[in-house]
């Protein structure tokens, strides 16, 4: 039995839109980072909520294009989009 979680990405309204998975909010988040437009000098927030809990994860998100791995697969390409996340804060909804 695998004990992933459900995660929906929410905006500043809070409109839900958007469902990432992952055993920590951690894992949605770098899922959610890679499909978001933020630098490192300019991070995009980046709010999931738990399904069947009132908790809301925010996020610093950014992602950077580096160098692939030396023993990458030879359909990868050269240089890939990496995503980095931070951990800002837990909100609790009303």
């Amino acid at each position: 039995m695998s004990n992933t979680r459900n995660f929906v990405l929410r905006d500043e309204n809070g409109n839900e839109h958007g469902v990432f998975t992952g055993k920590q909010p951690r894992q949605a988040a770098l899922k959610a980072a890679n499909r978001a437009a933020g630098t490192k000098k300019k991070p995009e927030l980046i709010r999931l909520r738990e399904r069947g809990t009132k908790k809301v994860h925010v996020f610093k998100a950014w992602k950077e294009v580096v160098d692939a791995p030396k023993n990458r697969p030879n359909w990868m390409p050269e240089k890939i989009s990496k995503p980095f996340v931070k951990k800002e804060r837990i909100e609790k909804l009303e």
